[in-house]
């Protein structure tokens, strides 16, 4: 954008030096309107996807409710994005759907004295972006995310809402980048 201000500029300068100065500002305004462009990282142009619906999550494991949390985290997180609207599945051009296959918490670090310093919380998930319109598939994804958290500050919840937030940048960069 920036080269073509500049180039916008030096064409104005070396119009009004020759004299041709009075379509230079019609230059330069088509110039400014093709720099304010839209710009997307997806390679097929403007995402077919503006609205989104996130169905609960199925848990498989043992763990109870940790699914309906992570479910929650999802919706807050893509509000808090804001490259999608979370709308209801009839009002959706996608619905989000999966489960939670896998839950663990490990020991990831110890001290000098074997201590336990911090944990790490792995989840594994099954997610699948269906068309609502079509009900096909735009993506289907099997994926682990994980949280650390520290043993003396930190809890497991805490572990379980980082690894339900990088789970969220997976969902968001799927969905709106396509790479």
């Amino acid at each position: 954008m920036e080269r073509t201000l500049l180039r916008a500029v030096k064409v104005m300068m070396t119009a009004r030096r020759t004299g041709r100065f009075l379509c230079a500002p019609a230059l330069a305004a088509v110039l400014l309107c093709s720099a304010c462009a839209i710009y997307t990282l997806n390679p097929r142009g403007e995402s077919e996807i503006s609205t989104i619906a996130v169905e609960p999550l199925e848990n498989e494991t043992a763990e109870f409710g940790l699914a309906d949390r992570l479910t929650e985290i999802i919706i807050d997180a893509l509000i808090a994005d804001g490259n999608l609207k979370v709308v209801s599945p009839a009002e959706a051009d996608a619905i989000l759907v999966g489960s939670l296959t896998y839950y663990d918490r490990v020991a990831e670090a110890f001290d000098q004295n074997d201590q336990v310093q911090s944990y790490k919380v792995r989840m594994d998930f099954n997610l699948t972006l269906r068309n609502s319109r079509s009900g096909e598939d735009f993506w289907t994804l099997k994926t682990r995310q994980e949280g650390i958290y520290t043993a003396d500050e930190g809890t497991e919840e805490d572990g379980q809402r980082d690894a339900g937030t990088r789970l969220v940048e997976v969902i968001i960069d799927k969905t709106t980048k396509s790479w």
